[in-house]
């Protein structure tokens, strides 16, 4: 193998492992039971998946073609800041609007917070 075929192969798993990472995220959307721990299925592993996906793509172009491509780069920056910033907001909206967490659930840090606020706003 020389080094074109080695640096071909690293791009080409690492989209792999994107690939695979995603389709393990859809099994988490489809299978999880609430909102809460879909968002984090959707948020965290499709993050990931993205990711490694964009990151190979920019590995290939740079090492075969010696081009860096700047779409790439800015699709991984905004892929990974937007993306977490969205599940946070989509569960703090759910939360707020009193949707049920499994019962399996045993801990819910946010009560108490939500708690001290609607007790200052009443006063």
């Amino acid at each position: 193998m020389n080094i074109n075929e080695i640096d071909e192969f690293i791009a080409a798993l690492l989209i792999l492992i994107g690939s695979i990472i995603s389709v393990i995220s859809a099994f988490g959307i489809i299978r999880f039971p609430d909102v809460y721990s879909r968002a984090h299925a959707a948020t965290k592993s499709s993050t990931l998946a993205v990711l490694l996906t964009l990151v190979g793509a920019f590995l290939f172009f740079w090492m075969t073609d010696g081009t860096v491509s700047v779409r790439l780069i800015l699709g991984i920056v905004f892929v990974f800041i937007t993306s977490p910033t969205a599940g946070h907001l989509i569960i703090r909206a759910a939360y707020k609007s009193n949707v049920k967490m499994t019962e399996t659930t045993t801990v819910d840090e946010l009560k108490e917070l939500y708690d001290e606020q609607k007790k200052t706003d009443q006063d």
